[in-house]
């Protein structure tokens, strides 16, 4: 395809010799261990025992990287690169070191050969460096390692930062994952007037790992009318022989700058339009394997899946395969690249951008410079007032939505909420208040809650919602994700990929550190009252509790001020993992914001008001209970146990922590045995009534001395279209089985509670059978409140 001149002849030149050098330095990665200039033979003893890495896409992220270098010397910009194939690694290392950032970072990898030889001897070797764009990697905000985020990490990054352009490539066969198809329409929430741009680049080099890829067989019609029914304007880029593709790209890519220019022109100067801007992309055709060997042994390499990892192998032991490999190499003509001490040439130096402009050296792409403390209200100006335990009934989520609001109102550029349409069903709906949904679409007029310039990012799509919520993050701002707790487990895997990238991160000084990525989780298991089975899962958090115990905590608390204490601990913190699970039911509030912050800063603790036993006395039992539903059972279950046996010693323990029932050996929040003993006693049965499944808590405290006394209530896997208060009873969580079981683990009642268990055990079956007759629950079930105390016996102070 010939298209008019961009570049002139010389600079041309220059950047083909550019990208020959990263090419050039791509394959020496993943071959070589030494003779890194190729200044002798290629002998055996140069090669590396074991080649990995990905060759493929590489030579076209490199082509990019030095285009856009040359858009940021000529216009000024900050431009982030996003590496959807992050197994193309070997071009973000040697970009960076080509431009100077990799070696400031790390000195002992300097710009010579000596440093050359160590670039290539580190990568995808024992204690080097990944395969892939990685923490490691200079200017990288996407792993890329688990394909599919690379578009929605771009787009989180450029909201609220108007002087940012996140150029995003993307693989076909990423292209083929779900997240990435569900990328497309970010788009559609981004703000030319306040917010930076994305630009996508499709990059089709034709195949997978050993496939052709969907989009890469697609036509270039069809190409063109998907992108542009998603909204954009598709620039076509396609060839292979490398002067014709410069010249197309160069043209490309200015045009594509030129219109996001002047969108963003046409928005800051206030013009109003009805029409949305057809955001520019651009699609790179280009072969797999570009540059490197067409063939060998006889079989198709170059523009075929046999160039994805390591075209030519064996190159130690196979003569044919070095020589191969040492023509591929000398084809880039190192000589004309490097000086004689193996520094690349000046006039190639000149093509690289100046200090923070080189997107290794982007502060975006190191967001921890950029971050500035959140500025968060009182959390005293939104809590619950509570004068007696259990006679407050409250929405614990929509005191948060409250003092989330006056968060928004405080951090117009640093905050943002994320969820996929269940920001009011979990009871946050305070936020509208002050803010409405992110909306560029045409609103009606019948529409509530929809702006352009909203600060809500709604889309149904939970790996959107954790994407843009990334990218948000890993640019320096803070955010929270509010989810149905079933259904965060369709981020499981991005969950483990950031929890990865944060424990990578936290050993590298110069990374600096990030907002923490916050999860609420409402709509629990507990209160599916209407959607039944499909929404009954708490298994997220035991997903949670198996990463390094440095980045995650869980939160459970138990009611609305408690849940205000740790959402404010949780958003001032950093580069750690919180999960929050609380219901938005009305429930009984039990603690007053000055008790709520001493127990939460325990952890977990007594509540001697709610029990029997006296400071220094030995209990009988131990009724534990950690979330807001085990809690108002276990409140009712002691209730049961002080009415039927009122000399039975019971001590009430409450869990918000639940990273505390582990040895500080083990997490950093967890009690000392000492303290865990005087908690839960040495020898006595703890009967633990538990948000999520039971065999999470035997995990915790396996190490611990009462661990065999330990009985565990919680999700059993028995659920469906219910009662709230049957799920409990199904799941032998109710108040009922929890006193039951008291009775049953205390020896000295053996044989002399017949009675009370046999009335137990009568109420749970008029329950079942009043449920099923009329699809309610018993009156005095449902309307129970934990007694107001005596004098003297209310909230501790």
């Amino acid at each position: 395809m010939t298209q008019p001149s961009t570049l002139t002849g010389e600079e041309l030149h220059l950047l083909d010799r550019y990208w020959r050098a990263a090419n050039y330095l791509s394959v020496g990665q993943i071959y070589l261990m030494d003779n890194p200039l190729l200044r002798e033979p290629l002998r055996p003893e140069h090669i590396k025992p074991r080649l990995l890495g990905h060759w493929g896409t590489t030579p076209g992220l490199n082509f990019v990287y030095a285009h856009l270098n040359r858009a940021i010397r000529q216009r000024d910009l900050n431009i982030l690169y996003v590496c959807g194939p992050g197994h193309g690694g070997p071009g973000m290392v040697a970009n960076t070191w080509l431009e100077g950032s990799y070696s400031e970072i790390y000195p002992q990898v300097p710009e010579d050969a000596a440093g050359m030889q160590k670039l290539f001897k580190q990568f995808s070797f024992p204690g080097g460096i990944p395969s892939h764009a990685a923490p490691e990697t200079p200017g990288s905000i996407n792993e890329g390692g688990e394909l599919g985020y690379s578009l929605s990490h771009a787009f989180g990054a450029v909201f609220d930062n108007p002087d940012l352009i996140a150029a995003c490539v993307i693989g076909d066969g990423e292209a083929e994952t779900g997240p990435l198809a569900s990328s497309w329409h970010g788009i559609k929430f981004l703000n030319a007037a306040r917010d930076g741009a994305v630009l996508p680049i499709l990059h089709l080099n034709g195949y997978k790992i050993a496939n052709p890829t969907l989009l890469g067989r697609a036509s270039d019609e069809s190409l063109f009318q998907l992108f542009n029914g998603y909204g954009y304007e598709p620039l076509l880029v396609s060839g292979h022989e490398p002067e014709d593709m410069h010249q197309q790209m160069a043209q490309a890519l200015d045009n594509a700058l030129d219109k996001i220019h002047h969108y963003q022109q046409q928005a800051r100067g206030g013009a109003q339009t009805d029409d949305l801007p057809r955001w520019p992309m651009i699609v790179l055709r280009s072969p797999k394997g570009w540059t490197g060997p067409q063939t060998v042994d006889g079989k198709k390499v170059e523009d075929f899946w046999r160039a994805h990892q390591v075209p030519v192998s064996a190159c130690r032991e196979n003569d044919e395969h070095r020589a191969i490999l040492e023509r591929w190499m000398r084809s880039y003509h190192p000589e004309d690249l490097f000086d004689e001490q193996g520094r690349l040439k000046a006039e190639l130096r000149a093509l690289a951008p100046q200090g923070d402009k080189r997107m290794g050296a982007l502060p975006w792409a190191n967001g921890g410079r950029l971050r500035r403390e959140l500025d968060t209200p009182p959390i005293a100006d939104y809590a619950v007032d509570v004068k007696n335990p259990g006679e407050t009934l409250a929405e614990s989520t929509r005191a948060l939505g409250a003092w989330l609001a006056g968060i928004m109102q405080r951090n117009q550029d640093n905050f943002r909420l994320f969820g996929p349409d269940e920001t009011a069903s979990n009871r946050l709906g305070n936020v509208f208040d002050v803010t409405s949904r992110t909306w560029q679409e045409p609103i009606k007029p019948y529409d509530e809650q929809l702006a352009p310039d909203g600060r809500v990012m709604e889309i149904l799509s939970e790996h959107q919602c954790q994407g843009w919520l990334e990218g948000y993050l890993l640019t320096g701002r803070h955010g929270l994700f509010n989810c149905y707790e079933a259904f965060i487990h369709i981020v499981d895997s991005m969950f483990n990929q950031h929890a990865k990238w944060l424990k990578v991160t936290r050993a590298l000084p110069w990374r600096e550190p990030i907002a923490s990525l916050n999860y609420l989780l409402s709509s629990h298991v507990w209160r599916q009252d209407h959607n039944g089975y499909s929404h009954q899962d708490p298994g997220f958090i035991d997903h949670v509790a198996n990463k390094k115990a440095d980045i995650v905590r869980i939160y459970l608390p138990p009611d609305a001020n408690t849940l205000l204490w740790v959402a404010e601990h949780c958003l001032k913190t950093w580069d750690r993992i919180n999960v929050i699970v609380a219901g938005k039911q009305p429930e009984p509030q039990w603690l007053t914001l000055d008790a709520a912050a001493k127990h939460c800063e325990r952890g977990l603790g007594i509540w001697r008001w709610a029990g029997n036993v006296q400071e220094g006395e030995s209990p009988d039992v131990v009724m534990a209970c950690a979330g807001d539903v085990p809690t108002m059972e276990t409140m009712a279950a002691v209730d049961l146990l002080r009415e039927y046996l009122p000399d039975l010693r019971v001590q009430v323990v409450n869990v918000v922590d639940l990273m505390a029932l582990q040895t500080k050996e083990q997490h950093p929040h967890g009690l000392s045995d000492e303290d865990f003993d005087a908690i839960f006693t040495t020898d006595k049965p703890v009967i633990f009534a538990f948000h999520g499944y039971p065999s999470l808590i035997h995990r915790l405290t396996y190490m611990r001395n009462n661990h065999r006394n330990f009985h565990v209530r919680g999700f059993m896997e028995e659920g469906t279209t219910t009662t709230p208060f049957d799920m409990t009873v199904m799941n032998e969580l109710d108040r009922f089985h929890l006193a039951q079981e008291a009775i049953l683990r205390v020896p000295s009642l053996q044989g002399k509670a017949d009675d009370i268990l046999d009335t137990l055990q009568e109420k749970i079956a008029d329950h079942h059978r009043y449920v099923r007759e009329y699809g309610e629950d018993l009156p005095e079930v449902r309307n129970w409140k934990w007694p107001s105390q005596q004098d003297g016996e209310n909230i501790p102070e």
